[in-house]
């Protein structure tokens, strides 16, 4: 049964201690004018959000079979994707962009975006996934700084079982467009890539998990006294901390989340994700592409905060995600009916059919032999963990999964694509050999 609903849902989802690097908050900049408009792009990051309208006549019932919006000039944005009302509904079916790049005027092919169809969301029954402003989203994709969109949604069709046509599914009601500026004065250059962006691409850089591009060593500062206090104290400690950029180095507008935090009890496992986004960035821009994350899962799908615990980029850098402390076992939005004593790891990028860097590999490893084993998680073994309910498990069953898991683990879905995936088990290699197991 649990192979059937992964085919046939198809969602396209060192020192004892080692102190934390933290980046400065993003400056703000001015940013490029756009013809007809005066005012200059937010500093601190802006959504635009369009309603779809029907592309075709050939309606089903409540929906157009095929919506969209054809080729428009837009504010600029770097990071879209497309919402609708209910995060209870499916779409079945296909949704493609194409976008025009700022600096060039080049319009790109058609690209698909994920869709999430609910896999990546807060657990059944929560006061988050219960929020009225909750809402189902397609994964969002990096476009880089653009400035025109064209976009259109068409419903799968479904055959009638004897080889004819028939009728198509329904696309989800209130579809909308969102088209994200990250705001903070990005760096827009794909070819400026430096020499540890291009080793990372072929896993040769053994130490481009503490590399920042662009930054020098006086741009990092230590942990708070209370934080690194929480640290020292937490037991059992079984592998140096990794340096992690927090919320204020990626640029987090602390405004746009709630206040309160929501904690679990510990975690006994990481799920590894990927964001889906595309790889069409570089590690200097990866603090752009957390911060559009960041908003579309706040402004866009109604979340409390962004749903990952952690994101790593192909550089091999981590970075902080969900506020409420790097060391705390902060509940998280990552893993449909498995948020409970877990956390979640997202790797920036599409690994379908690419490869992820040997440095976001071994980054993997650093980050979950330190945080699991400061609740003695063994990187190698077994857990249990409830559900809370998905499409794999049904709510209250206990679960034995590797401590070290992918989402497709716990749900139904191809994250966190099948090339990342394999290389799980020398995730938890690479953490065992951290811990100091053998």
């Amino acid at each position: 049964m649990r192979g059937f609903l992964a085919s046939s849902i198809g969602v396209t989802c060192a020192a004892a201690l080692a102190l934390p690097l933290t980046l400065p908050a993003a400056p703000a900049a001015a940013a490029p004018g756009m013809a007809g408009e005066a005012g200059a792009r937010e500093a601190a990051g802006s959504t635009q959000s369009l309603p779809l309208a029907p592309l075709t006549t050939d309606r089903v019932p409540g929906s157009a079979a095929e919506q969209g919006l054809p080729r428009r000039d837009v504010r600029r944005f770097s990071l879209v994707g497309v919402v609708w009302e209910d995060p209870d509904t499916e779409l079945h079916g296909r949704v493609q962009v194409r976008t025009r790049a700022a600096d060039s005027g080049d319009w790109s092919e058609w690209q698909d975006l994920e869709s999430h169809t609910g896999e990546h969301a807060a657990d059944p029954g929560t006061s988050e996934r219960a929020s009225d402003h909750v809402r189902g989203a397609t994964a969002p994709l990096w476009v880089g700084e653009s400035d025109g969109v064209e976009v259109r949604v068409r419903a799968t069709e479904e055959s009638d079982g004897q080889g004819d046509r028939a009728a198509r599914s329904p696309l989800p009601s209130g579809l909308r467009l969102e088209l994200v500026d990250p705001g903070g004065g990005e760096d827009t250059s794909d070819e400026d890539t430096t020499d540890e962006e291009a080793s990372a691409e072929d896993g040769s850089d053994e130490d481009s998990a503490t590399t920042f591009p662009g930054l020098d060593s006086s741009a990092f500062a230590s942990l708070s006294a209370a934080e690194l206090e929480d640290d020292v104290r937490t037991k059992p400690k079984t592998a140096p901390r990794p340096r992690i950029v927090s919320r204020s180095g990626w640029g987090a507008d602390e405004e746009l989340r709630e206040k309160k935090f929501v904690y679990t009890k510990k975690v006994k496992a990481a799920f590894v994700h990927h964001s889906a986004t595309g790889n069409n960035y570089s590690c200097s821009q990866a603090p752009s592409v957390i911060r559009g994350i960041y908003r579309y899962h706040v402004k866009s799908m109604g979340w409390r905060d962004i749903g990952y615990n952690f994101v790593v980029d192909k550089c091999g850098n981590i970075y902080e995600g969900r506020a409420g402390g790097v060391t705390k076992p902060v509940m998280g939005a990552h893993t449909l009916g498995f948020n409970t004593d877990s956390m979640g790891i997202a790797v920036l990028g599409t690994f379908d059919t690419a490869k992820p860097s040997k440095a976001t590999v071994k980054a993997l490893g650093r980050l979950t032999a330190w945080k699991l084993g400061l609740h003695g998680g063994n990187p190698r073994g077994k857990t249990y963990l409830k559900s809370g309910g998905g499409n794999l498990y049904r709510k209250g069953k206990k679960v034995r999964l590797n401590v070290i898991s992918g989402h497709r683990d716990g749900f139904a879905t191809q994250c966190p694509g099948r090339q990342l995936y394999a290389k799980l088990g020398s995730v938890r290699g690479y953490a065992a050999y951290y811990q100091g197991r053998d």
